[in-house]
């Protein structure tokens, strides 16, 4: 079945054609027309109330057609400027915020994601090592002054995160225009320091956008990470991050709970994040998530919740052959982002794919997935499949 994706418009998006999400929607979707001057932040493929994916060919939701609800929701998103500083609760505290707060907790799931570069791609995830953190307030002053001075910041110096815990504490505690005048003698007399550990540009960006908010001062309790085309990183329940900038496929379990806490005009829950927060740090590379070799064309991020994997499949212009992948059985939705092919699958008869293509595979013919060239010519083609994990 041909799926039309839901297109969200955050005003974090990137604009116009500059955003793969609108390239892919209007490569999907031939009456979608991109305005210039919009936002296209993020394209769902799933079945969840708040962005469910349409059949092509008659309009009706995708979870009308398919009974069970899909465990796991996929999408694009293109970024221009930061997404808010965040954690996503897990199973426990999902069930206690949706009840409590329905209105901002929209479902009772907890929401552990994966994201994969398409594009260079700059993320803020998890904790630095608290060494790290101990000598950004040892360098920056005003950073260690607003914090609490040295029987606060010397104890992170022992590596525990009870201590780190209290100190994150009393920076997101902080009064407004206590942390307004630390960014500002910070921007005024600190850009060396930022420039020795390559923080400068971010910091003056996020600063910029953000002007005076909590989370630039969380840049330096937060690794920074730049992720190349294909490279992963896999957040867990109550994991610290935010989205910077690029371009990634994102997949998760099926929800849309976000406990935000700053860089962001939205609501924010600084309690609930505070109370939430894993503050185990580790270094930026121990961030990465690598996947499984399924073959010479085809690799699995599988990580450790049934909930999700994608598998992403290439494959070479110069490949003429067919090429087949046998998966286990459970529903999918396959995304075009390159190229074009013919699929066959089981019973089914052959759909042309092209960039943009949306296809939701149910789970009787996820045993062997076909992929053939097109008459008349053949390019470099990939592909991402959502489904259960069960690798």
């Amino acid at each position: 079945m041909e799926l039309v994706g839901n297109i969200k418009n955050y005003e974090w998006g990137k604009l116009g054609q500059s955003s793969e999400v609108a390239k892919l929607a209007k490569a999907n979707n031939g009456k979608f027309s991109v305005n210039e001057e919009a936002p296209y932040a993020e394209l769902w493929m799933g079945t969840h109330c708040s962005g469910p994916s349409l059949l092509k060919s008659s309009g009706t939701e995708l979870g009308q057609v398919y009974d069970e609800p899909l465990p796991f929701l996929l999408k694009v998103l293109s970024i221009r400027k930061a997404l808010s500083l965040q954690v996503h609760p897990n199973k426990d505290e999902a069930k206690h915020l949706h009840k409590e707060r329905p209105d901002i907790y929209k479902d009772p799931n907890h929401k552990p994601e994966l994201a994969i570069a398409l594009t260079p791609f700059k993320a803020l995830c998890g904790f630095r090592p608290y060494e790290e953190i101990h000598q950004f307030c040892q360098e920056l002053p005003p950073l260690k002054e607003l914090l609490g001075g040295d029987a606060v910041v010397k104890k992170l110096s022992n590596g525990a995160a009870g201590d780190l815990k209290k100190c994150y504490q009393a920076l997101m505690s902080a009064e407004p225009a206590a942390v307004s005048a630390c960014i500002d003698k910070i921007a005024e007399e600190y850009m060396e320091v930022l420039e020795k550990f390559n923080l400068s540009d971010t910091f003056t960006t996020i600063n910029a956008d953000f002007p005076d908010d909590v989370g630039v001062l969380s840049l330096f309790f937060i690794n920074l990470i730049h992720l190349q085309q294909g490279e992963s990183i896999y957040l867990g329940a109550n994991e610290i991050h935010a989205y910077l900038s690029g371009d990634c496929i994102e997949c998760m379990a099926c929800s849309d709970n976000v406990i935000r806490a700053g860089l962001t005009p939205k609501y924010k829950d600084v309690q609930q994040l505070l109370t939430s927060l894993n503050y185990n740090g580790s270094p930026a590379a121990t961030r990465l998530f690598q996947p499984k070799v399924i073959d010479a064309n085809a690799k699995v991020f599988a990580p450790p919740v049934k909930d999700f994997a994608v598998v992403n499949v290439t494959l070479p212009s110069s490949q003429t052959t067919p090429y087949s992948l046998e998966l286990p059985q459970g529903p999918g939705i396959l995304l075009v982002s390159q190229g074009s092919r013919k699929l066959l699958l089981k019973e089914h008869s052959e759909l042309v794919l092209k960039s943009g293509s949306i296809i939701f595979i149910p789970p009787e013919c996820m045993g062997n997935i076909e992929f053939s060239c097109i008459d008349g010519g053949n390019d470099d083609f990939t592909a991402y499949l959502a489904t259960e994990n069960t690798f």
